[in-house]
């Protein structure tokens, strides 16, 4: 079969997770390779774009960081509603984080895009020594729900980028 060329595709990505959990630092690492050590709290959600090259096409991901206090939690079917993936972040060192995560993946498999592609993201793994929460729970989980899973740092670019390639891949 003949090349067809590079395809360019575009497509919406949304954060999803409680506050604190990084989601902020795991956009601005994968788009500016920046991490800060203090990031202000996100107040309705944050635009940020990327292009990714794969050998197949070209990736342009609109990224809708969500805020992640309860008293936005309202709004968040406005930022998913048309994304072609989602990444659902907790925090390792958080357990209730972990918790809420499951249920960010119950409210997508009830309301989201059918072909969505989730993944579920234990951030913070740079934390491994205040660990609450367990790689294989995490993995388990992922893997009971057809989600893709990482364990990621945005503070050390621990598979950041891995996680958006393989959704790239995925798209």
């Amino acid at each position: 079969m003949a090349p067809t060329g590079n395809k360019n595709i575009q497509s919406k990505l949304v954060l999803l997770g409680d506050m604190g959990t990084g989601k902020t630092s795991l956009a601005l690492r994968f788009v500016k390779g920046q991490f800060h050590d203090f990031e202000e709290s996100t107040i309705g959600a944050a635009f940020f774009t990327q292009v990714l090259s794969l050998n197949e096409a070209t990736i342009k991901f609109d990224i809708w960081d969500t805020a992640g206090q309860e008293r936005y939690h309202s709004l968040a079917p406005m930022y998913y509603r048309g994304a072609a993936a989602a990444v659902i972040v907790y925090d390792i060192t958080n357990a209730d984080s972990f918790e809420r995560a499951k249920k960010w993946v119950q409210q997508l498999q009830r309301h989201g895009n059918s072909n969505m592609i989730v993944a579920l993201v234990a951030n913070k793994a740079d934390l491994s020594s205040d660990r609450t929460v367990e790689n294989e729970e995490g993995e388990h989980y992922a893997r009971e729900n057809g989600l893709l899973f990482f364990e990621t740092s945005a503070k050390t670019a621990q598979n950041v980028n891995e996680l958006f390639y393989e959704i790239g891949i995925k798209l």
